[in-house]
């Protein structure tokens, strides 16, 4: 009896661990995505656009608060997996902005701000005039009414925002914990069995040691050591520098085989070629400002991974078994969220990264396909057809929802 209440108590506990690691990476995804809005509306502010409505999340509200001295609506939506920064008149499909009306029949048609204001007022004291006070029209122009470069500003200050809170993190995590490294964890038996060969004719490398550079470059990510001996041929002799017993040490890694690697995830090749069993990831303290300028060299590998992975998805080099969804992404995220404070760090970091990079692309619904419109309508000096414009984009966020949700249900069959 007392064994069962104490399985059902350990299952509880790891349910509940289970359970905020899943909260703790969708946190993690609505910081980010929120930090990404918040650009766009102090941008938009900042240049005069009107500002209707400022949310966290999707669907009907949770919450929902009027600012009275902007009219401007906050809400707290009940999908946690995004948000937006409603400008005036964004969407607006016309090609000229609609007539005013208020001139010609003052009460024919309330704004958003005063109809919402009127609602609240349930108990039949106050006059619409008040109402109107309380809750002024949002100030600034409309965003389609603004000139293209003030709008490629805004469309920008997003992912310029996400980017900037993950080199924050990234200054924590170096200053904290240092530069990304791996040590080598253990050598083929034929390698540790060798000790009658000489120091050349062996890989010259340890257990133990911690690979800093390979051919002069410093190794952030799997994707260095790839990109560095990409195309080495078996028997080529490569310098690596490694960290042994707190010295600095040069050795000469002789290549198994060829280093013909066929996509950034192929590690196990990578390993044979260097002739190494297996590596572990971890984080090597140094000076701080040095950890400052590889901060930003690391937040800019982070970034050509999405390039990358996305170059390697179009020409075939990698398969949709290597790409995620957001129910794929959560999983990822809360397993390596809940496993240390470090984890936590570069896990965070690495999503604000991506989400810059990938917003900036110019698929059409993202920021980096209007900043597109903005440029021609710059150089036309006349806008698309806003009616096209507007499908395009329609078009692309059903394209990317579709395809994230088809991601996630192809990985229950892999």
């Amino acid at each position: 009896m007392a064994l069962g209440v104490l399985v059902n108590i350990l299952s509880f506990v790891n349910l509940m661990k289970s359970v905020g690691s899943v909260l703790l990476a969708v946190g993690i995804l609505l910081a980010m995505v929120t930090v990404h809005e918040f650009g766009h509306y102090v941008a938009g502010k900042i240049l005069g656009f009107k500002i209707n409505e400022f949310a966290v999340g999707f669907g009907p509200a949770l919450l929902k608060k009027r600012s009275k001295k902007t009219g401007e609506l906050f809400a707290l939506r009940v999908i946690p997996l995004g948000g937006y920064c409603a400008f005036d008149g964004e969407d607006e499909i016309d090609e000229t902005p609609p007539k005013e009306t208020e001139k010609e029949e003052p009460f024919a048609e309330l704004s958003s701000a005063r109809k919402e204001a009127q609602e609240m007022e349930n108990d039949g004291g106050r006059a619409l005039m008040n109402a109107e006070t309380e809750y002024p029209e949002p100030k600034g122009k409309r965003f389609n009414d603004q000139p293209p470069w003030k709008r490629i500003i805004v469309l920008i200050a997003g992912a310029t925002m996400n980017y900037l809170l993950a080199l924050i993190l990234l200054f924590v995590m170096f200053g904290c914990y240092g530069k990304p490294v791996y040590r080598i964890v253990s050598l083929p038996e034929e390698t540790t069995n060798s000790a009658a060969l000489s120091q050349e004719e062996t890989q010259g490398f340890e257990v133990g040691d911690i690979i800093l550079k390979i051919n002069g470059k410093h190794m952030y990510m799997i994707t260095d050591y790839i990109d560095t001996l990409q195309g080495g041929k078996q028997g080529e002799k490569v310098p690596v520098t490694v960290l042994r017993a707190g010295e600095e040490v040069v050795v000469q890694m002789c290549l198994v085989k060829d280093a013909n690697f066929t996509n950034m995830n192929d590690t196990g090749n990578l390993l044979r070629a260097m002739g190494i069993a297996s590596m572990r990831f971890e984080t090597l303290k140094g000076e701080f400002f040095s950890g400052i300028g590889h901060s930003f060299v690391y937040s800019f590998k982070i970034g050509g991974t999405v390039l990358r992975s996305l170059g390697e998805l179009v020409t075939g080099r990698i398969g949709l078994d290597s790409m995620g969804g957001p129910v794929t992404t959560i999983g990822i995220t809360a397993q390596a969220a809940s496993s240390s404070f470090l984890s936590f760090l570069n896990i965070a970091a690495f999503i604000g990264v991506n989400l810059a990079v990938f917003n900036l692309l110019p698929i059409p619904a993202l920021d980096g396909c209007k900043v597109i419109f903005c440029i021609i309508e710059w150089i036309r000096k006349k806008p698309v057809n806003r009616k096209v414009e507007t499908m395009i984009h329609f078009i692309g966020i059903i394209a990317l929802f579709g395809f994230a949700i088809l991601i996630d249900i192809l990985q229950l069959f892999w």
